[in-house]
Order: structure tokens, then C-alpha cells, then sequence
């Protein structure tokens, strides 16, 4: 392996062709730069340079060596003001990713901020379930990721993922306009018990919880259809096919012909959370938008108390 030191004495030795003129340039003696010339001589395993009556002279080695030694100290000079920008978050890239409720609400907000703040980091987005990406985020394609589980229902990650969290956020219910309970401020889940229910797909979703918490509630929901779309469901509910449970985030927009209930202090909770690897590099600008994350989560978070006091009307969506 080439030392870059000595390729950078043997660029000053070919520049002034002498290594008095060299040592003095690079404030070294000139015992200092032979003896640099000779290891890198050695390393290169042959001699570049030779010593003329009117000074040294690189040998044909030696000229190639240099030439190459032009482009590497380029590329070096590159990496130090790449790596600079990066610490001082004037360049570099920050790989996210979220959930699609999340997607549509909090990371945009955080999104406008971060590069309001950092223009010059590049961003990018992958949207999937917790379930996918996960193991992304453990396999080194993403560096911080959105996740959530429900807190009757918590899930456990694995020991080197680490969970900072953003908010909690009541399900709501969604029903058709006209519905029998929609002038009720708040619907106990046992009421529903004779209801259509428009629910997730999969293990993870809002089905499993809807199925534990009819349970608790001594019956078992009817699902007449199964979707993972926010805006689908709501369209579902305000054709009067049936109800659903939503989380708040997932009501931003709201359908306008559906009216949004709390189910009261014994609601699920959904929890949002923001994943980053527990241990390892830990980059300035996933830093910058884990900070930027957990101030809009806490801005939300602000908006998300049960809708107790509202009155039976159709409720706006959270700003």
C-alpha cells in the first residue's frame, strides 16, 4: 500500500526537482525526504527517482506515479470537504422511511422543516409497514425509520433497533352520515356490537386490534371488507356499508360525509414511534431530523385528545 505522505514528498520532489528545494518547501530536513523517498521506493517495489547532475529526475516509474498521485490527492481533497459538509450538514443523505399514515401527515411537516433548516442534505423516502421495514432498517438501507404498535397489542424489535417515541393517538370511530349513534359525543364499543366493520388486512393492522378489542367487549366483529387504505375505509363507511375504527392520523383528510367519534378513555392506542439502530454511526442529519421528528410528533400529539367535548357535528381533521 502506497503511503499518501510520500506521495505527496515525491509530487514536491518532481515539482523542484531537488530535495533541498523540497524539504524546505515542506518544512522537513532534506535527510527527512530521502528517507521517505527510499520507503516509498520500496513500496512501490522500484526506482523513481535518480539522482542528475543538475539535480534529481523522476524515473519513468516515477513520472507515472506522480501522474496518478495528481488525481489521488484530487479525490482525497474531495473526500475531506464532502466529509466536512457532511459534519456540518452542508451535504450528505439521510435515507427514511414510513408508514403511509405517517407519510401523508408527519413527515412532510418534518420533511419542509429539515430542509428549510439543511437544503443541501439530500432526502429520500420509502414508504412500507413496520413489518418491511424493519429489517431494512437492520440491514443498513435505511438510517431512521417510522414504526408503531398498538398498546394492548405491543410489539417487541429486536435488540439492536432502538425506539424513540413521537406520540400516542386514540382510534377513533368513523360512522356514515345519519348514523344511529352520530349524535352521541362519545360511542362505547358494545354498542357497535350489531354493526358492519370495514377492517385491515394482515397480521399487524387495525383488524387485530378491532377483533381484541370486540372481544374485550363481549362480541365478535362482523368484517364485511378488508382494506389497508385510510381514505378506502373512510369511502366505505360514508357509502353506509358499515363502520371502522381509524387512528387519528389516519383521518387527515376526513371524509366529508362520515362523522368522527371517540370511543371514550377505554379507546386503543395506537403508538408512533421513530427507529434508528441502537448502536453504531450515528450521522448529523439523522440526528437533526430525529430531533425535528420528535418536535412535530409532540405538535400532533397536541391534537390527538379524544374527541370528548366536541360537539355531534363533522369534525375537522387535525391541522
Amino acid at each position: 500500500m502506497l503511503d499518501v505522505k510520500r506521495l505527496r514528498i515525491l509530487r514536491e520532489v518532481a515539482a523542484r526537482r531537488s530535495f533541498s528545494a523540497a524539504a524546505e518547501a515542506l518544512s522537513f530536513t532534506q535527510s527527512a525526504v530521502s528517507q521517505h523517498i527510499a520507503a516509498l521506493e520500496r513500496e512501490a517495489g522500484t526506482q523513481l527517482v535518480e539522482r542528475a547532475p543538475r539535480g534529481v529526475r523522476l524515473t519513468e516509474a516515477g513520472s507515472a506515479l506522480v501522474g496518478h498521485t495528481d488525481a489521488i490527492l484530487a479525490r482525497l481533497e474531495d473526500a475531506e470537504q464532502e466529509l466536512a459538509a457532511i459534519a456540518g450538514l452542508d451535504g450528505g443523505k439521510l435515507r427514511l422511511g414510513s408508514f403511509p399514515t405517517a407519510g401523508s401527515t408527519l413527515v412532510p411537516r418534518a420533511v419542509a422543516v429539515f430542509h428549510a433548516r439543511h437544503p443541501n442534505v439530500e432526502l429520500g423516502l420509502v414508504e412500507g409497514e413496520p413489518e418491511v421495514l424493519l429489517p431494512r432498517l437492520r440491514a443498513g438501507e435505511l438510517d431512521l425509520i417510522l414504526s408503531y404498535d398498538w398498546e394492548s397489542v405491543p410489539t417487541t424489535v429486536a435488540a439492536e433497533v432502538e425506539r424513540v417515541a413521537l406520540l400516542e393517538e386514540p382510534m377513533q370511530l368513523v360512522l356514515p352520515r345519519g348514523h344511529r349513534l352520530a349524535d352521541q359525543r362519545v360511542v362505547a364499543l358494545e354498542e357497535l356490537a350489531e354493526e358492519k366493520w370495514i377492517s385491515g388486512t394482515g397480521p399487524g393492522s387495525c383488524n387485530e386490534l378491532l377483533v381484541r378489542a370486540a372481544g374485550e367487549a363481549g362480541f365478535e366483529p362482523d368484517v364485511a371488507f378488508e382494506t389497508d387504505d385510510c381514505l378506502t375505509c373512510q369511502a366505505f363507511v360514508a357509502a353506509g356499508v358499515g363502520v371502522c375504527m381509524l387512528p387519528r392520523l389516519g383521518l387527515s383528510p376526513a371524509h366529508p360525509e362520515v362523522e368522527i367519534r371517540s370511543l371514550g378513555p377505554a379507546a386503543p392506542v395506537r403508538r408512533v414511534w421513530a427507529a434508528r439502530l441502537a448502536e453504531g454511526y450515528r450521522s448529523p442529519a439523522g440526528e437533526a431530523m430525529l430531533q425535528i421528528l420528535e418536535d412535530v410528533g409532540h405538535e400532533f400529539h397536541g391534537t390527538m385528545l379524544p374527541l370528548l367535548n366536541d360537539t355531534p357535528a363533522k369534525v375537522r381533521p387535525a391541522a
